[in-house]
């Protein structure tokens, strides 16, 4: 009897928390020589400041944290990975302690770009551009990036996250780096050419245009040829001529030129200190896999990686950044960084708050018959600019550009995008919206890269009032004084609406969006009110004004009436 006693006491005690904590602990021990990449968000007692974001030991982590638990990786340990490969499900995973707290609120609510850390001379080009306030999530990521650290930067279109990397990387690479950098690359001495530091990837070639102007602007006339452009449908052989001329420090373009390049030898970036991929939730495509593989596996070494495996390749940063992060975008960062983590504003975190779980990702139209799938999506609902209004309006098919032209009096608006899903009906639209006497124009992918340009140029002009587009400009598409944005076709799914949202609405201003839809279409756009957890209240058009059929929100739309 005594012996059947201890041995079920043994077993319970075995069950509790220290003696498994011991366990853990002593195999953590065991792989602490060996694991090398191992950065977390330290643990604290009080609220915490972007200073506790480092890099900590497991043992540490444990004596730090004698309440906590003992949790799996979310990842595979570096020191266990083999060649730069994904690991599979049966490789061995270490194991260190996790506090899942976040940083929140007043560190990130910057009032000047010289509270970030940035070097002087960057900081008086924002100036003279007109930067002198930084958002939020310019905040809240750009000392993030600086103590090199792989993140994903969530936020709502238009908040400013191209910024929020751009200038980190300005501060380390090219003429305005803090001259603490310089001699720190592969090239060694000051003032050498260091061959490409930085590679940025976008899913299209008008939001690739758009970062390489962003790099300009703050760079300056002077400073051009730092960044080089290298996008699809531009003439390759001109590109790898700028680049054996000019060999700039950073390069952006779209995942095929990329990778195409850097197949025939003529891009090398080996030595690149960062790879940025924008839109990251596109680039994980179908479409993009190979070109992205290669990228992955050419642009530097994953951080933390054993260097040996990887000769000749310095280490790189990840900086990921969407408005939208589904748990797809989660596992990417995962495999692809080390312990990355989740930007936002006013919050940096670990990634292991997101669980898969969670209704980060949406489902496709027609509704699923589950009745869990009409609950609001917090990542879609974060991604919409906060100034909007949301409207939809029904009528028949043949009379939706004719509603489109009195919406655009009603409301008077002076830029305006109108979504459709079909590239050949864009060209009847323009002619019907011509034959009104209202500037049109159509954009996308099948035009030549000059004739979108001349495009683009002419609407943020102001020259052409509406630009009838596709999907091709819900991403990344930066006109700041867009004031209505309309849906024609409507969105596959929510999250193509918020994105198609996004180009109104930036950086604080106000924005109106409206779906004009036929009447079995209602369910869907109700479906997208659900899922999103906005307000889409019906209208019509009269007299040359908004009249708002529903009492769900009072407009306060200029040249509106309930």
């Amino acid at each position: 009897m005594p012996t059947l006693i201890s041995s079920r006491f043994l077993l319970l005690v075995g069950e509790s928390f220290p003696i498994r904590r011991a366990w853990a602990t002593s195999r953590s021990v065991l792989l602490h020589g060996s694991v090398n990449c191992l950065s977390q968000v330290e643990p604290h007692h009080g609220s915490l400041t972007l200073s506790s974001i480092g890099v900590q030991s497991e043992t540490e982590q444990w004596n730090r944290s004698k309440s906590s638990k003992v949790k799996p990786l979310g990842s595979p340990s570096e020191a266990l990975k083999s060649k730069g490969k994904p690991l599979g499900i049966n490789k061995k995973k270490a194991f260190k302690v996790t506090e899942k707290q976040q940083i929140e609120s007043a560190p990130f609510a910057a009032k000047s770009f010289s509270e970030l850390g940035l070097p002087h001379v960057l900081i008086e080009r924002l100036e003279k551009e007109g930067f002198t306030v930084p958002t939020e999530v310019q905040s809240a990521a750009v000392p993030t990036i600086l103590k090199n650290n792989d993140v994903i930067i969530q936020s709502y279109t238009g908040s400013g996250k191209t910024l929020a990397y751009l200038l980190p990387i300005l501060a380390v690479v090219g003429p305005l780096r803090d001259k603490v950098h310089e001699g720190n690359g592969d090239g060694g001495e000051s003032g050498k050419k260091l061959g490409i530091e930085a590679v940025v990837v976008a899913p299209s070639r008008e939001l690739g245009m758009q970062i390489v102007r962003e790099f300009e602007k703050v760079l300056g006339m002077d400073n051009r040829k730092v960044v080089q452009q290298l996008v699809g449908g531009a003439n390759r052989t001109r590109q790898e001529e700028a680049l054996k001329k000019n060999k700039p420090a950073i390069v952006v373009g779209t995942p095929g030129r990329i990778a195409e390049l850097s197949a025939s030898g003529k891009l090398r970036t080996h030595g690149c200190r960062y790879l940025v991929l924008d839109e990251v939730d596109e680039l994980l495509s179908f479409n993009f896999r190979e070109d992205m593989h290669r990228i992955l596996e050419h642009v530097g070494r994953r951080s933390g990686a054993d260097p040996n495996q990887n000769s000749g390749k310095a280490e790189r940063q990840l900086v990921m950044v969407s408005a939208t992060v589904p748990f797809s975008v989660v596992r990417a960062a995962r495999s692809w960084g080390c312990d990355p983590l989740l930007v936002q504003a006013k919050k940096v975190a670990p990634l292991e708050i997101v669980s898969p779980s969670e209704p980060v990702s949406l489902s496709r139209f027609p509704p699923s018959p589950n009745p869990n799938s009409s609950m609001p999506s917090q990542a879609a609902a974060e991604s919409l600019p906060p100034a909007l209004q949301h409207y939809y309006c029904v009528t028949r098919l043949q009379h939706k550009v004719d509603t489109l032209r009195r919406c655009i009096h009603a409301l008077d608006a002076k830029f305006v995008i109108a979504f459709m899903n079909h590239t050949k009906q864009l060209k009847d639209v323009v002619f019907k919206l011509e034959a009104r006497g209202m500037k049109a124009a159509e954009l996308h992918g099948d035009l030549g890269k000059l004739a979108r340009s001349t495009t683009l140029k002419k609407f943020k002009n102001g020259e052409v009032r509406v630009l009838v587009t596709n999907e091709l400009s819900a991403r990344g598409l930066d006109v700041a004084e867009c004031d209505l944005v309309v849906n024609l076709d409507l969105p596959t799914d929510s999250i193509h609406y918020a994105h198609r949202a996004g180009r109104t609405g930036r950086l604080g201003r106000n924005g109106t969006v409206l779906t004009i839809c036929e009447e079995p279409e209602v369910f869907v756009v109700k479906k997208m009110q659900k899922q999103l957890g906005i307000p889409i209240s019906s209208c019509d058009f009269a007299e040359g004004k908004m009249l708002i059929t529903e009492e769900e929100r009072t407009p306060t739309t200029s040249g509106s009436e309930v």
